[in-house]
Parts: C-alpha cells; structure tokens; sequence
C-alpha cells in the first residue's frame, strides 16, 4: 500500500508539522515522509484545493443496530458509513438486543468489527440489558473493551442509581455517559416546546426536561468525585451548567450532534418526521449558543448520534415516527457548512480527534514521520452533495440526502488500509 497526498496542511497540534503545507508519504501503513515536496511514482496521488489531513476522528456516539436491528444497520454497514464520513474511530451505542451490558456481547461486535479500518470501541450498558434497574457488570466489560458506560438512547432516570454507577466507575478511572432527558418531563413531547410547537398544534418538550438532568447529573458528580460526559446537549441552559461545573474543577464533559449545530426546530414546520430527534431540535439563539460553546471550549467533542433506521420507521405520522437521523456520513459537510463562518477548522478539529481521545482514553495518533497511519484527509472548499440512494448506510433517514453542503471527505488511513472517496 502506497499514497502520496500532495500539499496538504497538517492540523495536529502534537505534531512538529502542525500548520505547515506538505506533501506525506505512506507505505504499508506508516507515515515514511513528510516534506515540502516529494517526488515518487505512486499509484495513489491525493490533491485537492484546501486539502488538509489531521489524526483520524472519533464519533463518540454512534448506533449501528447489531446484534438485534439489522433491518437498520449492521456492524458491516455502519463502519463503511464511518469510513465514508472520514472517521477511523467509532464509539458505538449500547442499545442492541440483547444489549451491549455483558462481556460476551462486547466481544461480540468486537468481532465483527475484527479487520475493519475503522477501529470500533463499544459503550457499556450502565445497567442491565439498559432497563434502568440494576447495575451491568461494567468492570468485566471494561476487562474486555468498553470504553465508557451509558443506557444511550435510555437514559439512568433513577439519581440513586446514576449515583452508583458514578461511584462504580471510579475504581478503574471510567466515565459514565448520559443523554440527558428526564423522561417525566418529556413524556408525550414531540419538539421543542415554544411558539413553534404551539403553532403546530404539537405537545412539546420544554427545555428543563434537559437542563434538570444536566443539574441533577452535575450534582451527583461533585458528590461522588467520578468522571460524566453529557452527550447530544441542546440547548442555553445546559451549556450554562456545564460551563460553570467546569469552571469548578469538576470532570464533565460534553458532546454535541451535527444536527443540533446546523438546524432548528423551524424544520418541523411541515410536519417532517425526517427532523424528528432525541433531544429535539431547538431554537435559534440554543443553536447559536451551542456554536458559542464550541468556540470557547465548554463543548469537548462532536457526537453523530447516528441512528440508523428502515423506511418505514420513518414514513408514518409524526406521532408515531421513530426519533433520529443516520448522519454519520456527511457530518463533516454538516458541521463545516453550519460553523465554517464561526469556528476555526483547527478548533473543528480538535473536537473529533484529539478532545475525544483524551477524554475516553484512545491512543493517542499523531503526524510524525515513522508514525503508524492513522489519518483523516479532507478538504475544507467546494461542496460536496450526498446522493440520494448512494449513501453506505443501510438506513433511509439521512434527511441531509441531495443537499449540497460544503467540503468533502477524501479518504482516510487506518488499520494499515485506506479508503479513498
């Protein structure tokens, strides 16, 4: 295996090329050179207008469905998407069935993700079979690969029982992930609550359904001393709490979704379930504030919440229509078109390649000469559309299809393979 990527810019700052325009070599999997110019005959050349290359990305949270769901998305499929949305690093949901919440699962999509380019890192259930009930056996999970425990799409509604599993996770530094969304509150919500919803005529969601989770999480973290991450937060107020409980010195950190970035709950004025998600779209100034809190640092990492459904879980009333959008493959697109007048690529960056190893324990990658290739190439001009029917995904709700949007994926290195776009 050999490519020659031609004028590029190094985004990494651990890396003595950081910012600097190069040509880099790789054979067999490893970095061989990095130059101002190289000159080789090889067979894979990658150059394009605003090209860059950065260490591979990590999606924090992501579904891919198997074992139980295949219907929706197979392991398969799932790391094809990845692959194709330029991350080499996928931090997958526990939400199968049987659930990930025993070693034997969490060897089990290990192994049918054994060989991929993407290196796949299973989230633990937090409790058993993510029933809210009784804690997993978290320890024997982490023995044999989980990276973080969360109920995912489910979140630990009983404090006493986040509480322990905080506690829990302390004897072997783990992180527990939440989503946060009080389920009481939320009940029969279908958007964000707001004069949107109620021009609708649509039960809503009221944004303290989220932002007393948030509180209620951030408390029994100072209590117990443990390590949160917050995924998929939406709105002012918990950008508000997490700021200050991290201007305390607690350790929480938080993750965002492409679609909460780009999009407000004015999507739902048609009644389009395709924009239906947990927690829901919302308003204009949760959205400009979430872009803030990206910028200044108070959100960590970016988290596609990909999930992966059939036609028909979709193409039903509003009411009934599952919650969710399989967006991992033009994630890029969707944050660089919504941030690109805002945030920096390099702050981009950081939030889904070095922010996310840190905080979850991944090896670390860097762009070094002599360096095992782990790399994400991409390029920040043009536009990119995503094709309608020509998505890797198996699923049929990426309402992002057809829309054109900017930069593009070119390819990425991993695992001693690369896929070119």
């Amino acid at each position: 295996m050999q490519m020659l990527i031609k004028k590029a810019k190094v985004i990494d700052p651990q890396s003595g090329f950081h910012d600097q325009v190069v040509d880099l070599l790789v054979e067999n999997g490893v970095i061989k050179d990095i130059a101002a110019t190289i000159d080789k005959d090889v067979k894979t050349v990658i150059e394009a207008k605003g090209l860059c290359v950065s260490p591979g990305w990590v999606d924090v949270f992501a579904d891919y469905r198997e074992p139980g769901f295949e219907h929706k998305e197979t392991i398969a499929s799932g790391l094809a998407t990845a692959a194709a949305g330029g991350f080499t690093d996928v931090m997958l949901a526990p939400n199968t069935q049987p659930a990930l919440s025993t070693k034997s699962i969490v060897q089990f999509v290990l192994k049918q993700a054994g060989g991929n380019i993407v290196a796949l890192h299973p989230i633990g259930a937090a409790t058993q079979n993510t029933d809210g009930k009784d804690l997993a056996e978290m320890l024997d999970m982490r023995a044999n690969g989980a990276v973080a425990f969360s109920d995912g799409w489910k979140p630990v509604q009983q404090a006493s029982l986040m509480m322990k599993a905080l506690e829990y996770v302390k004897a072997f530094h783990g992180t527990v992930m939440q989503l946060p969304v009080d389920a009481s509150l939320a009940a029969g919500g279908l958007m964000n609550e707001g004069i949107v919803s109620t021009g609708l005529g649509m039960a809503g969601i009221p944004a303290l359904a989220e932002s007393i989770m948030v509180h209620r999480d951030i408390e029994l973290l100072r209590y117990t001393g443990s390590k949160l991450h917050i995924t998929g937060v939406s709105t002012a107020e918990s950008i508000e709490l997490i700021r200050k409980a991290k201007s305390e010195g607690l350790a929480v950190t938080c993750s965002v979704t492409p679609y909460h970035l780009a999009l407000t709950e004015d999507m739902l004025s048609g009644y389009d379930s395709a924009y239906k998600v947990s927690p829901p779209l919302r308003s204009e100034t949760d959205r400009m504030t979430l872009i803030a809190g990206l910028k200044d640092g108070t959100i960590d990492c970016i988290a596609t919440h990909h999930r992966p459904h059939e036609w028909d879980a979709k193409a039903k009333e509003f009411e009934y229509a599952s919650d969710g959008m399989a967006v991992q493959e033009c994630a890029f697109n969707i944050l660089w078109d919504a941030l690109k007048d805002y945030v920096t690529i390099e702050r981009l960056v950081e939030t889904m390649t070095i922010m996310p190893r840190a905080i979850f324990g991944l090896e670390t990658k860097q762009i070094e000469k002599g360096s095992r290739a782990c790399m994400t190439i991409f390029t920040t001009a043009g536009n990119h559309t995503l094709a309608a029917g020509h998505t890797a995904s198996a699923s049929k709700n990426n309402p992002f299809e057809g829309k054109k949007l900017s930069g593009k994926i070119l390819g990425i290195i991993n695992n001693d393979q690369f896929h070119v776009a």
